[in-house]
């Protein structure tokens, strides 16, 4: 190709990234140490969704911190899931919520705590935490 060129992507109407982003499914693995307490901690620093209100955009860091027992999560798998929030129009409350719910059902944790710091907008800071503990029988 010459330098001068321009090479332009194939004419999909749905990108592969935006596929695998849209999928976003929670992918875990077998705890390599279960039996043995230790913490899990994930920043996922570039969140974002949509208002339902407004439409407008928010951002965030969402911070996941989790003792697992059985099942660890894939931290490639849980980039593609937060991404897949991009377009979503949900509440901060409702999204620092699904998203430990969701974290639950792919991997029931012992403990795991979600905590979703949005960046300010119109002067208004919000942190939503929840938090989850497995009942030992």
């Amino acid at each position: 190709m010459n330098p001068s060129q321009t090479q332009t992507a194939p004419s999909e109407s749905v990108k592969y990234g935006e596929r695998l982003i849209e999928e976003g499914a929670l992918i875990t693995f077998p705890n390599p140490r279960p039996g043995r307490h230790y913490d899990i901690h994930i920043t996922l620093p570039e969140f974002t969704c949509k208002c339902p209100f407004s439409g407008y955009p928010d951002f965030g860091t969402i911070y996941v911190s989790y003792v697992p027992d059985q099942r660890v999560v894939e931290l490639k798998a849980i980039k593609l899931y937060i991404n897949s929030y991009r377009d979503r129009y949900i509440s901060h409350e409702e999204s620092a919520n699904q998203i430990l719910d969701d974290l639950v059902a792919a991997c029931d944790p012992l403990e795991i705590n979600v905590k979703a710091d949005y960046t300010p907008r119109g002067n208004v800071h919000t942190v939503v935490e929840v938090h989850h503990k497995k009942e030992l029988s």
